[in-house]
């Protein structure tokens, strides 16, 4: 009898889970979200779920949806060796159309904590841990070739960041699916709980979607790794690499209302576009003339 009772509660909390995913797809899905064309091959999407309607919670998304041809729009890095700027800083000096922040950093000394390269130049190499071993945010790379961006998993190799022979690259992580296959994620405070995140994912059509999640705050409750992987999985894309989050996550676009941040970042506490934190590099989308 017991044994009957038990499987009974097993399945109904497995089948009420498979229905609020579904359900989760289904309003991802068919969301009517604010469409703005930045320029040409650069679309934003912007919605703000206030119905606690997706994953059970408020949730407020926006992300840039842009070509990958390397034409018109082309991707580049915005990198500093050791001073810490903001996104929109970073986009503004660099005459950029957008920017995203990028991977993790030194909050008190400055720089990356994981290997960049920009123009051929290594601006900051990995910070590993005492028995030398990677971070889950260095098994990864975003690689830009000729304005075009990808994903790039590392080999298990101590080397491997320094073989790859693109000029513009940084790593970044964890690695959340690529080429149509979920990573296994840890279970760490760090992926288990919600928090804002930033995102990178790319379709099979070759479009890329550049996301921030905002977090932290009754209107949005961020996310977690699990509900990220997600997430980009319904927005269409087979490979999505999560960047460096909470205070950092920042999307900016030249030109908008608010000083261009169009999320909300959360450095000051505050429901507003006004509390970006510095970071120590950022991906750009600029028009190809600008590279």
């Amino acid at each position: 009898m017991f044994k009957k009772i038990f499987f009974s509660v097993a399945l109904f909390t497995l089948s009420f889970s498979s229905f609020g995913q579904n359900a989760d797809s289904i309003t991802v899905v068919k969301t009517k979200w604010h469409k703005s064309r930045i320029a040409r091959q650069v679309v934003l999407f912007r919605h703000h779920f206030d119905h606690k309607n997706l994953f059970a919670a408020n949730q407020n998304i926006s992300f840039l949806e842009i070509k990958n041809t390397g034409r018109r729009a082309v991707f580049a890095i915005g990198a500093e060796e050791r001073e810490l700027l903001t996104t929109s800083n970073f986009g503004l000096r660099d005459k950029a159309i957008a920017a995203i922040n990028g991977n993790f950093f030194d909050v008190k000394n400055g720089g990356a904590v994981d290997f960049v390269r920009v123009n051929g130049k290594t601006i900051n190499t990995n910070h590993l841990d005492k028995n030398g071993n990677r971070a889950r945010h260095q098994e990864a790379a975003v690689v830009i070739e000729n304005g075009k961006i990808s994903i790039k998993k590392w080999d298990r190799t101590t080397d491997w960041e320094t073989k790859l022979t693109a000029n513009d690259m940084m790593l970044n992580g964890p690695l959340l699916t690529l080429n149509d296959i979920d990573e296994t994620l840890d279970t760490t405070s760090f992926s288990r709980l919600r928090h804002p995140r930033s995102c990178l994912g790319i379709k099979p059509n070759g479009r890329v979607i550049l996301l921030t999640v905002d977090g932290r705050n009754d209107n949005a409750a961020g996310m977690n790794l699990f509900e990220l992987t997600k997430l980009m999985r319904w927005l269409g894309c087979t490979s999505a690499l999560n960047f460096d989050g909470g205070g950092s996550t920042t999307l900016w676009v030249n030109g908008m209302p608010d000083h261009g941040v169009i999320n909300y970042p959360t450095d000051n506490k505050k429901w507003d576009h006004e509390g970006q934190r510095k970071v120590a590099n950022v991906i750009l989308v600029k028009k190809q003339g600008n590279r």
